[in-house]
């Protein structure tokens, strides 16, 4: 138990000193909390995963300050985008303690700007609904299947499925950040360590896990920020076939380059606070919901922000 306090304060320091969740310019948000609280550390064979998030994206911010729609004058003033995403995950784990993932995304985006053109007020808007990039994950626990707590080692690549050409009904181009994909292939550098204890005679799980993403290449003058991505959380069975979760979850984000890119108003740092619940339909099915709040935030330039998303979703294992 005292190995466990221990473990639990590491890794809310952690968190604290690397402030979570990504993209919060003008689009291309995704929930933080993760869904896989019980990990890869844990059994042999496959796992689905499908989920939706919903986050509405509406508030201006200036650094660690709220602002008006613009008060600071750009030659875009962000006004709205609202995400609605789809994401599709599947592992399969070996007995030897490797696993291979993968996650994909389906993105459905609206976005609402006003664009400042020689003294012109123009309104613009994008509908984008289109498959995202796919992530490609090996994973190798580092100790024994069945034991109490587990570390591991992630790496793998994010590759360019998704579109980066979406247009308007006007033939306008989106923003690169709107985009549904990056055009870049990124790798993908992960650690993770999940454990199990008891409370008295209550099962207690708890997670942490970093992932760092940085892109391998440009393309069409456009390479995204590297992300660094710090998750944990803990999971208490609650009545019956409940469960009560919480995680912190941590994103620093470098400025997106190139000359199609706006590093001004890219990158920042995140923290959020993420409790859910989970019901258990039977051994291998479980539905999930959470609710993901800012505890902090600091953008470069001027982004939008939302002042909560929502995440439901179904898991099952083979």
């Amino acid at each position: 138990m005292t190995r466990l306090l221990h473990s639990l304060r590491i890794a809310l320091l952690i968190s604290l000193f690397f402030p979570a969740l990504g993209h919060a310019s003008c689009g291309a948000s995704f929930c933080a909390s993760d869904s896989q609280w019980d990990g890869p550390a844990f059994g042999a064979g496959t796992r689905l995963d499908l989920r939706f998030e919903y986050i509405n994206q509406n508030q201006p911010m200036h650094a660690r300050e709220k602002v008006s729609v613009g008060a600071i004058r750009q030659h875009h003033d962000e006004v709205r985008t609202i995400n609605r995403n789809l994401l599709l995950s599947a592992d399969h784990a070996h007995r030897s303690g490797w696993r291979l993932a993968w996650h994909l995304p389906v993105i459905s985006r609206s976005h609402d700007h006003i664009h400042n053109h020689r003294g012109a007020v123009i309104p613009q808007a994008w509908e984008i609904e289109a498959v995202g990039d796919v992530r490609i994950l090996l994973q190798r626990r580092l100790g024994s299947e069945g034991g109490d707590a587990t570390p591991g080692i992630a790496w793998g690549l994010k590759l360019p499925t998704g579109s980066f050409n979406q247009r308007n009904d006007d033939g306008s181009l989106a923003e690169r950040g709107l985009q549904p994909g990056t055009g870049t292939t990124d790798l993908v550098l992960g650690y993770f360590h999940h454990a199990r204890t008891l409370i008295g005679t209550r099962p207690l799980s708890w997670f942490a896990q970093a992932y760092y993403h940085a892109p391998l290449n440009h393309r069409a003058d456009y390479a995204p920020g590297f992300r660094l991505s710090i998750d944990t959380g803990i999971a208490l069975p609650l009545a019956h076939d409940w469960e009560g979760m919480v995680q912190l979850n941590a994103l620093v984000r470098g400025r997106d380059q190139g000359g199609e890119a706006e590093p001004l108003n890219t990158g920042g740092s995140f923290l959020w606070v993420s409790p859910g619940i989970g019901w258990r339909l039977n051994r291998q099915s479980q539905f999930y919901g959470f609710v993901q709040l800012p505890l902090y935030q600091r953008v470069n330039g001027v982004q939008l922000t939302a002042p909560w998303a929502a995440t439901v979703g179904y898991r099952h294992q083979f």
